[in-house]
């Protein structure tokens, strides 16, 4: 067993939201390993669901676009939030979207090469010019996606997180926005790792089984149990894992009584047409991107040197 720093043991905390005694054994359990320390604590029964590892640290502006039969979700990334709430960068990104529906480039390299909405500059010569001699500071267009159909988006608390959420329907897109909407709110606030539970990989649903399995084992009550009946058990704690990460599988945050797919049918059926959430993209901002924390102390110390 290795020593571990307070910062891993802050960070496992964070991830997992179990006491600070069990996190730092877990980590010296696993050698400093973070994945596994999860994991540990999740077979110890700990950690219910863990938090995704990722730690989101950029800052910038998640923004979303659509006409009547295309939309766009893009995230564009800078070092500080103020100057992702300034104008220059504000302008820009809404260019930039609007260049992406325009254009329909590939990829962010394409897009970089394609002339900016609204300017003689290409993207990237806009980009650098605004990095450069505005802001101030690095400037990033991280991704984007281009879905074509009916699509609905909704930007939560300033562009922190945007979902595009594509709807195939016989009925008018005036007509089912609110389905959209709500369906996209849903996902910002619950962010479902699947759409439906045929996106579940195979590997990924094993994994959970064995994590349920190995929970139990650590459950005198439950360990004592036959292997059989422990997997039957298993089996029907697979549900559970359905409605936890599965948008449409998830109960309904403006009715709980229903299900997502449950809420759908239901307007699509007062609404006399059929609806079928057919994609449901979520960004959130800097998610998996890793950003230094300085200490102040540590910048002061630095300045003065």
């Amino acid at each position: 067993m290795g020593k571990v720093s307070v910062a891993e043991i802050k960070d496992l905390m964070k991830a997992t939201g179990v006491g600070m005694m069990d996190c730092k054994k877990a980590l010296e359990a696993n050698d400093g390993d973070m994945d596994k320390a999860i994991e540990f604590l999740r077979e110890k029964g700990l950690a219910t669901q863990a938090k995704k590892s990722g730690r989101a640290a950029a800052e910038g502006i998640v923004t979303a676009v659509t006409t009547a039969d295309e939309g766009v979700l893009l995230e564009v990334n800078t070092e500080t939030d103020f100057a992702a709430n300034t104008d220059d960068i504000k302008n820009f990104v809404a260019a930039v979207a609007q260049t992406i529906l325009d254009k329909k480039p590939a990829d962010v390299d394409a897009l970089k090469n394609e002339q900016l909405s609204g300017s003689t500059q290409t993207v990237a010569d806009a980009l650098t010019e605004l990095a450069g001699m505005k802001i101030r500071e690095n400037i990033v267009l991280r991704r984007f996606v281009r879905v074509e159909g009916k699509t609905f988006s909704y930007i939560h608390n300033g562009g922190s997180i945007g979902v595009l959420v594509k709807l195939d329907t016989d009925l008018d897109a005036d007509k089912v926005a609110y389905i959209g909407k709500d369906v996209a709110m849903q996902s910002a606030a619950l962010n479902a790792s699947y759409l439906n539970r045929e996106q579940v990989p195979a590997e990924v649903l094993e994994h959970e089984k064995e994590i349920m399995l190995a929970q139990m084992s650590e459950d005198p009550k439950m360990a004592s149990k036959p292997e059989q009946v422990r997997i039957k058990i298993v089996e029907g704690k697979v549900g559970k894992y359905y409605t936890e990460n599965c948008l449409l599988e998830q109960a309904f945050v403006k009715d709980d009584k229903l299900s997502v797919q449950q809420y759908v049918d239901q307007e699509a059926k007062k609404l006399g047409g059929t609806i079928k959430v057919a994609e449901c993209i979520r960004y959130e901002r800097g998610e998996g991107v890793e950003k230094k924390e300085d200490n102040l102390a540590d910048e002061v110390a630095n300045m003065i040197k």
